[in-house]
């Protein structure tokens, strides 16, 4: 190898990359362009010279450097007395700006359930779905190491945990028919929302199964925008560092009647519902993530259009079905990742197993505040 280096030399070659053999004695150029009988059709001759082909059919004299050991005068070649040839070994490309880092390496679930008196079955079959449901997307996102959990009700539980009687208060504690009845704490994170590192199954079951005592003048909306506020995560307030900034924010809905503005068909009582609209909603829940809807998720168990689940006959205390949700059917389709699905159905488990795709896409485009 030595030997064929100063023979480049003396050809006038440089000895490029392409000097260095494939066993990692040195590193190519994969820009470098070498012509045709080029440095690869150099040989070493039985005396250490040199011959090259440059056509694979003609070679050069043999060359010396410095002076002829035999007649004292200057080496001559009888080959072209053109120029040296030249290798075009390119320009390194250039890189250009960095590019922004996507993906998402946290993901905070808020859960969103309707707990009126018509929700019992809905929240079992929720809690019974949830496991498989967050193993998938464990399983789908790897490079997601971080996850946040909370659960929330329709109103201002009055059964919640000490500080937490308000809209959009993080379940920790449970009360009323229906319910668990239970104390679901203490979290692994001290605080009241659960982390991978709880036991997610139980902790699910207990705060996920609300009740069914909570107000008939649902407001999920309005528990939902309650629920982001930065107020409502700072530090020392119910749902301290739930929602972070860089993390992926997935918002389920589970609600069996409309957030509207109506009266109560059966006692004419007049019933509010979350304030605003639609719209209204969209641009509230899009400001919690710095207005970049594409880091936020959707997913709206409820009483869609199409396939229509059965009518809820609330005047005789009905619970099975659904009231038609088109408000919550329309904020869902604001966004960019929003998926719908039948609360009725026997199951949530195919749900949220084709809710996984979206989610894993929607984390992969994730874009990282500032």
């Amino acid at each position: 190898m030595r030997a064929l280096a100063l023979s480049l030399i003396t050809l006038g070659v440089p000895c490029l990359s392409a000097c260095s053999d494939d066993g990692g004695g040195g590193s190519t150029n994969p820009t470098a362009g070498l012509t045709p009988g080029g440095i690869s059709n150099l040989t070493l001759t039985s005396d250490g010279t040199s011959t090259g082909a440059t056509d694979g059919t003609s070679t050069s004299p043999t060359t010396t450097g410095g002076t002829d050991a035999n007649t004292s005068e200057p080496a001559t070649s009888n080959a072209d007395s053109g120029p040296a040839p030249k290798f075009d070994i390119g320009l390194t490309p250039d890189g250009g700006l960095p590019q922004p880092d996507t993906g998402c390496k946290k993901v905070d679930l808020l859960f969103v359930i309707d707990n009126s008196g018509s929700m019992a079955d809905e929240q079992i079959n929720l809690v019974n779905s949830f496991p498989d449901f967050v193993s998938e997307m464990q399983t789908q996102l790897i490079n997601t190491d971080s996850y946040h959990v909370g659960v929330i009700s329709s109103d201002s539980n009055i059964y919640n945990g000490p500080g937490c009687q308000m809209h959009g208060g993080l379940i920790s504690q449970t009360g009323g028919a229906s319910s668990s009845n239970a104390v679901c704490g203490p979290y692994a994170s001290g605080k009241n929302w659960m982390s991978e590192t709880d036991d997610l199954g139980t902790k699910f079951a207990c705060a996920g199964q609300v009740g069914t005592g909570g107000d008939g003048n649902e407001q999920p909306m309005y528990a939902m925008l309650q629920a982001v506020q930065k107020q409502n995560n700072a530090p020392g307030a119910c749902n301290d560092g739930f929602i972070r900034d860089d993390a992926l924010l997935v918002v389920v809905l589970i609600t069996d009647e409309e957030d509207d503005h109506e009266v109560a068909a059966c006692q004419m009582v007049p019933q509010s519902g979350s304030p605003g609209e639609p719209g209204n909603w969209y641009t509230g829940l899009k400001a919690a993530k710095g207005d970049v809807e594409t880091n936020i998720v959707v997913l709206s168990l409820i009483g869609p259009v199409n396939p229509m689940c059965p009518a809820l006959d609330k005047c005789n205390g009905g619970i099975t079905g659904a009231e038609l949700s088109p408000r919550i059917v329309q904020f869902t389709e604001m966004f960019t990742n929003g998926f719908i699905g039948q609360i009725c159905s026997p199951s949530y488990k195919q749900f949220f197993s084709q809710a996984i795709g979206l989610i894993d896409e929607a984390c992969e485009n994730f874009m990282p505040p500032g």
